[in-house]
């Protein structure tokens, strides 16, 4: 049976046990990451902990590049894909540099590690005009309200699902069109809040105290009252998605992709779609550079004479 990416490793050898316990509080307490980001790099410390206890690992000075790659080459054999190989890559990598920086290491055995390099896919994106009709539909019932409040929200102000997700009612109260929410490595940003989007989070306002607990600060709730999970949330969108006949699949990020790309295709300003979107590094905005130059691309080849297809002529 392949090992999978998501098995819960073997404990970690008394070796690396102590390191990995300090690491993790080193990341929640000073890099203040987030608790499924400390997760991730506990289980993914502790399955390279169980490779150094196979391969017999006593000591830290054992631990070199050619343990690295090899454990890399163990994964790959295991069918992890690339991408996943990448993140197990630079999560050693920083764990490393940690020891490093603590003098428990003289150099990081996993800086010139390489991992197979995969070929970024291209985020799926939603035409305007489709998304558009689709939220114009008038909505069938409370929750259908609230759904599309969801959807609204997230397509306006480019919302991560964990972002959306931790929303309370008081972030939005006001009839105020902006919000400051707290991103990714505790970065805060201000997020707009469309006048579409402002109206269908009103009309929501208006039938949540029918379902929401006296206690819950939740801006979105299930009919149980209580905050609506990020499972829940994407299953409501799907939901929408099929009621409001948009035709195409759906999900929180496929809608924050499409936020972007019809941004940048509008002012073209890459750096204000940078800060909307809340990426710490231009480079990762500019993935929607690539999109854009795709739809220009294909109206070049439809429009331009030379750039059109020439029919074979008559003999």
């Amino acid at each position: 049976m392949r090992a999978s990416d998501t098995s819960t490793p073997p404990a970690a050898p008394v070796l690396l046990a102590p390191l990995i316990d300090e690491y993790v509080r080193h990341l929640a307490q000073q890099r203040r990451c987030s608790p499924h980001t400390c997760a991730a790099a506990r289980r993914d410390l502790s399955a390279f902990a169980a490779y150094c206890t196979q391969a017999a690992i006593r000591d830290l000075a054992q631990i070199d590049p050619h343990l690295v790659r090899a454990y890399i080459a163990a994964r790959h054999r295991d069918g992890l894909q690339p991408a996943s190989l990448q993140r197990h890559l630079s999560m050693l990598r920083g764990f490393f540099r940690y020891l490093v920086r603590e003098r428990r290491l003289d150099a990081n055995p996993a800086q010139t590690v390489r991992a197979p390099r995969h070929k970024r896919r291209l985020p799926g994106v939603i035409a305007a005009d489709v998304l558009n009709q689709a939220l114009d539909r008038a909505p069938q019932g409370d929750l259908a309200v609230r759904d599309r409040a969801i959807v609204e929200l997230l397509y306006s102000g480019g919302l991560r699902l964990a972002e959306l997700h931790g929303l309370n009612v008081d972030d939005v109260a006001g009839q105020r069109s902006e919000t400051t929410i707290t991103g990714k490595g505790q970065r805060q940003r201000i997020v707009m809040i469309g006048k579409a989007a402002r109206a269908a989070l009103e009309q929501w306002l208006r039938l949540r105290p029918q379902y929401a607990q006296a206690d819950e600060p939740a801006l979105f709730v299930s009919s149980r009252g209580r905050r609506l999970s990020r499972a829940s949330i994407g299953a409501r969108i799907k939901a929408w998605a099929r009621s409001s006949e948009l035709g195409v699949r759906i999900h929180p990020h496929r809608l924050r992709h499409s936020f972007a790309t019809h941004l940048l295709e509008s002012s073209g300003d890459l750096r204000a779609v940078q800060e909307m979107l809340g990426h710490a590094h231009l480079s990762t905005t500019q993935i929607y550079t690539h999109l854009d130059w795709k739809r220009l691309s294909a109206v070049y080849d439809e429009a331009h004479p030379r750039a059109k297809k020439q029919r074979p002529s008559a003999r």
